[in-house]
């Protein structure tokens, strides 16, 4: 199947573009962006309806709001190699002036970056006015968000999946990156927050689960699944199964690499494990 082929080729080179992003300026969020890597993939080569170019309005094309900013390594390498600005840009990540803040921000006029977030808790909020924006507008499209597991412990997520549910903003698809990880330990651990899918189920969403979320076949069919319940009076849930750092043996199935960059040494070994695929920036 080429078309797979050259999307985990592009998945390869994205984890590449995180770990040395994050390795040169010694910071960062690796950690959520590896176990993101094939999500974003997907979402942006085989989901989205987008339209040429950008703009604000978004009209007349598929939106995506990312909730949990800190990923943004994954975020800027898929824009970048999806056409939305220079790929070696991405150079630029964390350093004074640059477009590529350790947080998306829009005052830069970054192109593909619809809010400023990392503030965690307020991605889904967003997604819901553009997704009510959409349905005055009689357009068609569907809003894409995706939050951290940890994220849900932020309360203003509660009233947000109330609210869509209660007023059925069917156009919507959240998906939750059920890693099992936070900044200060497993999820599990910092604060329990038992049956995501029970949760979302009691405040009237429908859900599905991808298992798979690190298997680049998987996700594209889960999330064609999702697109395909949309319009029915209820907001869909995606629970994303990844594992944090996926793709880097010594990352994977820890916080630990929630916000550190690896040393010169770890990220030769890293690199080594994710050969080089579409060129480096």
């Amino acid at each position: 199947m080429p078309r797979l082929e050259e999307l985990q080729d592009l998945t390869t080179q994205v984890r590449r573009d995180i770990l040395r992003m994050v390795h040169k300026v010694n910071s960062g969020h690796p950690g959520g962006s590896l176990g993101c890597a094939e999500f974003f993939v997907a979402l942006y080569n085989e989901l989205m309806e987008l339209n040429e170019g950008f703009d604000m309005d978004g009209k007349g094309e598929d939106l995506f709001f990312l909730s949990n900013g800190h990923i943004s390594p994954v975020y800027y390498s898929v824009l970048a190699r999806s056409g939305y600005f220079p790929v070696d840009e991405l150079n630029t990540f964390r350093l004074i002036n640059s477009r590529l803040q350790g947080h998306p921000t829009t005052h830069e006029g970054l192109p593909g970056v619809r809010i400023a977030s990392g503030s965690l808790g307020q991605g889904m909020s967003v997604a819901i006015g553009a997704a009510l924006a959409k349905k005055l507008n009689k357009d068609s499209n569907i809003v894409y968000s995706l939050h951290g597991d940890g994220e849900l412990q932020e309360g203003q997520n509660w009233e947000a999946m109330m609210y869509a549910s209660a007023n059925k903003v069917d156009n919507l698809i959240s998906t939750i990156d059920l890693n099992g990880q936070q900044i200060d330990g497993s999820t599990d651990t910092v604060l329990n927050m038992g049956s995501v899918r029970a949760k979302f189920e009691a405040f009237g969403w429908d859900v599905l689960d991808v298992e798979e979320g690190n298997n680049l076949e998987a996700v594209i069919a889960g999330l064609k699944k999702a697109k395909s319940m949309t319009g029915n009076g209820k907001p869909i849930c995606v629970l994303l199964h990844t594992v944090m750092g996926n793709g880097v043996d010594f990352m994977m199935h820890t916080h630990a690499w929630h916000g550190k960059a690896p040393s010169d040494k770890q990220l030769e070994t890293a690199l080594a494990q994710n050969p080089e695929t579409l060129g480096d920036y």
